[in-house]
């Protein structure tokens, strides 16, 4: 079987880079080969070689290299901190999500910490980046109201958790870190049944009396009560006020709550006591190209990405009224039309590289030479495919709005270019082992901006503001907006005013959740739309709109 993998010796790889790591210090593969001379193989196996009869290792072989060395046994104290991290969950998630959410991932994080630390592992520096962004991800369905930033930053704060758990610098170690947590769901059940198997637990000699106390207390306070409400009306009064009142209904969605909780719970500490090597994964380098095979597609593809880079220089420098007579196309919809084609074009220019770069002849220095300049001269190129889909975008919002989709699109395509950079520093610089990081860090760090900067907000304000300079607002599209928007909404004269704010002024007039369970703005919606009441009579509901020029 072969041992793990170490990236090329331009950028060595220490024994074990986990974000907790055992105190005694990471161990080395003991039979590590030296690396080849090619910055591309960043996969090389390590370990006995291979004869060339020999079959490659399996799936199964190649997963049974990323155990971990040891892991820690559960306790019952882990399975009684998880239970109770479900209950909570259960308790607080029902309905919503707000600062909610933050309670339940400090309580989850807390199960692991401790753990991690039983199992003698200790914080690395990385670990700490991943922790502290995943809770400032956590921080937007506290912090806003909107339901799609949060869904996002959620999802992406349990994905960095996990990688803090897990560790990892090599793209194997990071992309399959990411969504580990959900492979540990049901193996973190097992290892606590395993833990606990045969184990006594401690103080059951106190708590099965006290629970058969509380059994016959029970039944003996209902029958009695019952007797005494039914003989006297004060005290059924009484009694009904010290019942807490329980709707039968949210049974089966507190129980999925307290199943989720408890079972995310295990996982994470599962991951703590122990988490797999996923840096050790085996991945076997791309087959080399002929250098003409390789290169001339490349070579023609930088062609059409330079012609592309030279026109729109000629649009930029003062030729656009001329390219759009040729095209026969208003400035609006070609700016509408050439955003998502060149979107496309930038994801797609990603892949190209990715691939290109996995087939890339590497024997010579020639050879790697000619795949960094190619691969160098793409990536700078898209650059000017990212700069010129950001400006027709940016030209578009201008003529017609803000939008949530367009400020998302926005938001991902800047993250597109910072990735091009990224490759470009990694090609230029003779170590490429920070990349793996380097490109998740800012895809995290772009959502976390993204979220906190309250996405509903801002274009509510960037509409308000194209409102006072053109007089021109898409009702429609901030109509739909959540509660965030209500400050800059606020600002718009009547009856525009109370046609934005009509459906989220029903919206908060429905919502009976608690305050944890809303974002921050909630609050601060609530109190601007009581100091100033949307018009009544004949201007509200649909006469506000209609007024304000909105057809139904």
């Amino acid at each position: 079987m072969s041992g793990p993998t170490m990236p090329a010796p331009t950028d060595p790889l220490p024994a074990a880079d986990h974000g907790l790591s055992v105190d005694e210090g990471a161990r080395a593969a003991p039979d590590a080969q030296a690396a080849p001379a090619s910055p591309f193989d960043m996969y090389r196996p390590v370990g006995p070689g291979r004869s060339p009869g020999t079959p490659a290792p399996s799936r199964g072989d190649r997963l049974r290299g990323t155990d971990p060395e040891q892991r820690a046994a559960a306790t019952p104290g882990v399975l009684l901190s998880a239970l109770l991290t479900g209950l909570l969950t259960a308790w607080l998630l029902y309905g919503g999500v707000g600062a909610n959410l933050l309670i339940c991932g400090a309580a989850t994080a807390v199960v692991a910490g401790l753990v991690a630390r039983a199992a003698g592992r200790r914080i690395r520096p990385w670990t700490l980046v991943w922790s502290l962004l995943a809770l400032a991800l956590l921080a937007v369905p506290a912090r806003w109201d909107a339901g799609w930033p949060a869904l996002l930053a959620s999802g992406c704060a349990v994905g960095l958790a996990s990688l803090a758990l897990h560790g990892g610098r090599r793209w194997p170690g990071v992309l399959f870190a990411l969504p580990g947590v959900l492979w540990q769901l049901i193996p973190g059940v097992g290892w606590v049944w395993d833990g606990l198997e045969g184990r006594p637990l401690p103080g059951v000699g106190r708590i099965v009396p006290l629970l058969k106390a509380l059994a016959v207390a029970a039944v003996l306070v209902t029958v009695f009560g019952l007797l005494f409400a039914g003989a006297d009306a004060a005290m059924a009064d009484l009694l009904t006020g010290l019942i807490p009142s329980f709707d039968v209904n949210q049974l089966p969605v507190r129980g999925t709550l307290f199943a989720l909780g408890t079972l995310t719970a295990l996982a994470f500490a599962h991951i703590a006591a122990g988490p797999r090597r996923w840096d050790r994964m085996v991945v076997r380098p791309g087959r080399e190209r002929r250098r003409l095979e390789w290169a001339l597609p490349l070579v023609a593809l930088n062609l059409m990405f330079g012609a592309f880079a030279v026109i729109r220089a000629v649009v930029v420098l003062g030729g656009a009224d001329a390219v759009l007579a040729n095209t026969g196309m208003s400035r609006s919809a070609y700016a509408r039309q050439g955003f998502w084609q060149l979107s496309v074009i930038t994801v797609l220019t990603l892949v190209v590289v990715a691939v290109a770069k996995r087939w890339a002849p590497r024997t010579t220095p020639a050879d790697r030479r000619l795949a960094r300049i190619l691969l160098g001269l793409l990536c700078l190129l898209a650059l000017v495919v990212v700069a010129s889909a950001l400006g027709r975008m940016w030209f578009y919002v201008d003529a017609s709005g803000l939008t949530r989709l367009r400020l998302w699109v926005l938001v991902v395509e800047v993250w597109l270019g910072a990735v091009f950079l990224l490759l470009i520093t990694a090609g230029l610089t003779r170590g490429s082992g920070w990349l793996p990081r380097a490109v998740v860090l800012s895809g995290m760090l772009t959502v976390a901006v993204y979220g906190l900067m309250g996405p509903d907000a801002i274009v509510a304000e960037q509409n308000v503001v194209r409102f006072e300079r053109s007089n021109q607002i898409d009702l429609r599209n901030v109509r739909g907006l959540s509660a965030d928007a209500v400050p800059a909404l606020d600002r718009l004269p009547e009856p525009q005013r109370s046609c934005a704010l009509q459906l989220i002024r029903r919206d908060l007039d429905q919502d009976t959740r608690p305050w944890y369970a809303t974002g921050g703005s909630v609050a601060g919606a609530r109190q601007i739309l009581a100091e100033r009441p949307l018009v009544e009579g004949p201007l509200s509901g649909r006469g506000a709109c209609a007024w304000a020029g909105l057809e139904p």
